[in-house]
């Protein structure tokens, strides 16, 4: 039995099915549809068609972090077990959940001082949190110490690329990603704004490409740029709700190179209700974060 529990949450976005397989301690995020909360759980509640269906008609959810007494909660669990808890959590720029789990860490070690957790800010979001979740399983699942996962999540976090691009505008203008006026004119002329995670873990607008299909292509391009031994890599695409765009990335990049492997899964609705149905998003491994 492994005494080493990495532990994600929610905005992580891998498949379901890989969170079963590999018993993946996580917390879901909040989110506030229809006039009742959810807790994120891949898909399982709320389906992500029902969702994206509902935001495409007019459906405005909204999200809430995850708060300290629910992290202390889960601490305290391992913490009785005598478990080493590694906790990977979605970026500090992006949510408020990572100084949840600070306080919570704190807390827990008033009570039990011998409790072993360690809480990562990955400066990653949704697939992002994902690709490093599932190279420290890889690494657990080899025998690998505590110290040797953390040390490989802290040096490659910030190689962890991330590349997307949104359909419709309003939902970033909505979280104030970017300005009304930006949001009009865009959408106007048929703009897909290309963007990226910086190292702060913050979403920046990069560029702006003229029409759908010109977008996905400048995502295939930047893993051009940046994808690094790309025969030794997992690649991760999420979409909202758009599985044939996602398709479409993923063969763009198959014809160039012999990935390992590509894994297509759904945004869930705590990335979604901010980026909107029809995004797509690229992660891999890569050089380094600069544009």
């Amino acid at each position: 039995m492994n005494k080493i529990i990495i532990m994600t949450d929610s905005s992580c976005d891998l498949p379901l099915k890989f969170i079963k397989d590999n018993n993946i301690p996580y917390l879901g995020i909040a989110c506030n549809f229809r006039g009742e909360e959810y807790f994120e759980d891949f898909g399982e509640t709320l389906g992500y068609k029902e969702f994206y269906d509902a935001v495409r008609e007019g459906e405005m959810p909204t999200t809430s972090q995850i708060n300290s007494y629910r992290f202390s909660e889960e601490f305290k669990k391992f913490a009785k077990e005598g478990k080493t808890v590694i906790y990977l959590a979605f970026s500090s720029a992006l949510s408020g959940t990572y100084n949840s789990a600070l306080i919570a860490r704190e807390e827990v070690l008033e009570e039990y001082p011998e409790a072993d957790i360690t809480v990562i800010d990955t400066k990653s979001a949704s697939m992002g949190v994902g690709l490093l979740v599932y190279y420290a399983y890889e690494l657990l699942n080899k025998g690998a110490s505590k110290d040797e996962i953390i040390n490989w999540v802290e040096n490659n976090k910030l190689k962890t690329i991330h590349w997307f691009t949104v359909d419709d505008l309003n939902h970033l203008k909505r979280g104030g990603r970017i300005s009304a006026a930006a949001a009009a004119v865009g959408s106007l002329l048929g703009i897909k704004p290309v963007l990226h995670v910086n190292d702060a873990g913050q979403l920046i607008p990069v560029s702006k490409a003229k029409g759908r299909k010109k977008s996905i292509k400048e995502l295939a391009e930047n893993l051009e740029k940046h994808i690094i031994n790309p025969e030794e890599q997992v690649i991760f695409i999420s979409h909202g709700d758009c599985l044939e765009d996602a398709e479409l990335l993923s063969s763009m990049i198959k014809e160039k190179y012999a990935v390992k492997d590509i894994i297509i899964n759904n945004i869930g609705p705590v990335i979604g209700a901010h980026s909107g149905p029809g995004t797509i998003a690229l992660f891999f491994l890569g050089d380094n974060r600069r544009p």
